[in-house]
């Protein structure tokens, strides 16, 4: 019996995990600027949930079939490192975000989008994962907008019309795949059944416009720069991943139509990779490069569902590469992204800002070097093990990369006289940065996958393709390459498209109606009526009458 007792008290556990960020609204209303500092405490039960999974709990009372919990390692470890991410992005938001007229809005937006990421993670049925998806990416425009002016809003513009487009083609696969499940919502029986292919191809729209991979990516390079930095940290670090936690949830684990899609799956990653890579070489912004390298990471992503989708039967360990790859990439982004904002850079801290950019290249002895090797492993062992070649030069693109954002770092920072608090941005910054080395250490699924890559040949094959890249940044620095004038003009073909979808939204073509009247002829009867009503002292005697009824109220009150 108290066994029983004490599993429904860890189940209501899972109330404080999305209770916790609303109750931060509710005190940023009550208490203002003052509680801004400890906002980051919202996401506190979200990591000890993690850490110390409570049972899952059924809230039947919210909507029919909702279940929250986190019943396996991927689910543990994606809500372990988004509140990890979330906390050290909240923290450093508070010695970033002035508190003006705006203040109090970016706070409520990041609060929502906070909630509706959480609720997704935690989510084991469709309703519930939907409508934190979707909380989540319509209050994250109002962090996109927060500094205002035309190129926030141009950016925010698109940022909402590729959102809403994607929440209409998800809910319209999720309830296609809800009916060819039987009507069943829970994410556990999308996962035994097979899927179809238009249902298939709606869920990678939809779940990619989030994603941001190639050709789907158009926003990103455009929001990160406008957004403030901490926001470009959870943009990049966490929601984008989201659609990768979406796509493994809604999918069976072994369907002979997913294994068809892989090949075409792992082409569209490995295109995305290099893309963005390609792309981010030509920026002149460090933001934007840094969300072009998003782009790039993301290809990884599609990779390795395209070998899960391929090879079922290990479906298990490439659930595990996922969160790992997830984890990784979501810390050391979003440390790339904060330190945007850290100015000056003095030694010490370009040495730590270097751990994150070198992670993500595949430095060994980092949480890039395992995810990586790991990888490289699957990849030499799978169908596709004549592109291990190809992965090398990807790493070699992804250090040129990193190598051109910190440049351009470094070319802003000696521009900019901008000081902010070390005590509120400099600290959590600095943990985020450390985490790349310090999470495979302390979470024991990764320290497994750490271990097994401390291998010499593992570490050669990462270490070369970084040291090449480097060598050829140094040359180009020194031979003072320039981005050719042509491509600095570069520009994302849909601003044409967005800006004609804004027009035909402000001027729909629809037939318009010219509806005319006569006020002279109104005016007239309404002066005829008036006539006719006080020549019968109908208006006078209405209000004696009124007056009548509210004396006796008053007196009946009085003495009754």
């Amino acid at each position: 019996m108290n066994g029983t007792v004490n599993g429904v008290v860890n189940a209501d556990l899972w109330l404080n995990v999305l209770l916790a960020p609303l109750a931060g609204i509710v005190v940023l209303l009550v208490v203002g600027r003052k509680s801004v500092p400890w906002l980051w405490l919202s996401c506190v039960p979200a990591l000890l949930a993690a850490i110390w999974p409570p049972g899952e709990l059924n809230p039947g009372y919210l909507w029919p079939a909702a279940s929250w919990g986190a019943p396996d390692p991927l689910a543990r470890g994606w809500l372990g490192f988004t509140a990890l991410l979330w906390g050290c992005a909240t923290a450093g938001a508070a010695g970033i975000v002035d508190w003006d007229k705006s203040g109090m809005r970016f706070w409520l937006f990041w609060l929502f989008s906070l909630s509706g990421n959480l609720l997704l993670v935690i989510g084991k049925d469709a309703i519930s994962f939907y409508m934190g998806f979707t909380i989540m990416s319509i209050a994250a425009y109002g962090l996109v907008v927060h500094h205002g002016g035309p190129g926030p809003r141009r950016a925010g513009r698109i940022y909402l019309q590729l959102a809403i487009t994607g929440e209409m083609i998800l809910l319209a696969a999720f309830v296609m795949r809800a009916q060819s499940v039987g009507g069943s919502l829970a994410l556990a029986d999308w996962q035994q059944l097979p899927i179809d292919g238009f249902t298939l191809a709606a869920l990678v729209l939809g779940f990619g416009l989030k994603i941001g991979f190639w050709p789907l990516h158009v926003w990103l390079p455009l929001a990160h720069p406008a957004a403030p930095s901490p926001a470009s940290a959870v943009l990049s670090g966490a929601m984008i991943e989201a659609g990768i936690l979406g796509l493994w949830r809604a999918l069976p684990a072994d369907d002979s139509l997913l294994q068809s899609w892989a090949g075409p799956l792992l082409a569209l990653g490995l295109f995305s990779a290099f893309y963005g890579v390609l792309l981010g070489l030509i920026t002149s912004q460090v933001k934007a490069a840094l969300a072009y390298s998003s782009v790039s990471q993301m290809g990884y992503f599609l990779v390795i569902l395209a070998l899960a989708w391929r090879h079922p039967e290990q479906s298990s360990a490439f659930a595990i590469l996922l969160v790992l790859f997830a984890a990784h990439h979501g810390i050391a982004k979003g440390a790339l992204f904060l330190g945007t904002s850290i100015h000056p850079l003095h030694r010490w801290t370009w040495l730590v800002y270097l751990l994150p950019a070198l992670a993500i290249s595949g430095l060994p002895l980092t949480s890039g070097g395992a995810v990586k090797g790991d990888l490289k492993h699957w990849i030499s062992e799978s169908d596709f093990s004549h592109l291990s070649g190809v992965f090398k030069l990807a790493t070699a693109g992804t250090t040129l990369l990193l190598a051109r954002a910190l440049w351009l770092l470094r070319r802003a920072d000696a521009g900019t006289t901008a000081r902010h608090r070390s005590g509120l941005l400099l600290g959590p910054w600095t943990l985020l940065c450390l985490s790349v080395v310090l999470v495979p250490l302390l979470w024991p699924g990764f320290r497994e996958v750490w271990i097994e890559q401390l291998s010499w040949s593992t570490t050669w094959q990462l270490l070369w393709p970084m040291a090449a890249a480097i060598a050829l940044t140094g040359f180009a620095i020194k031979m003072e390459w320039r981005v050719p004038e042509p491509l600095r003009r570069w520009y994302t073909p849909v601003l044409p498209f967005s800006l004609r979808l804004k027009r035909w939204l402000y001027n729909p073509p629809l037939p318009r109606t010219h509806l005319e009247l006569d006020w002279r002829w109104w005016r007239q009867q309404e002066r005829r009526w008036n006539h006719f009503w006080n020549e019968r002292g109908i208006i006078s005697s209405s209000g004696w009458l009124l007056g009548f009824i509210l004396l006796a109220g008053v007196i009946w009150s009085a003495f009754w």
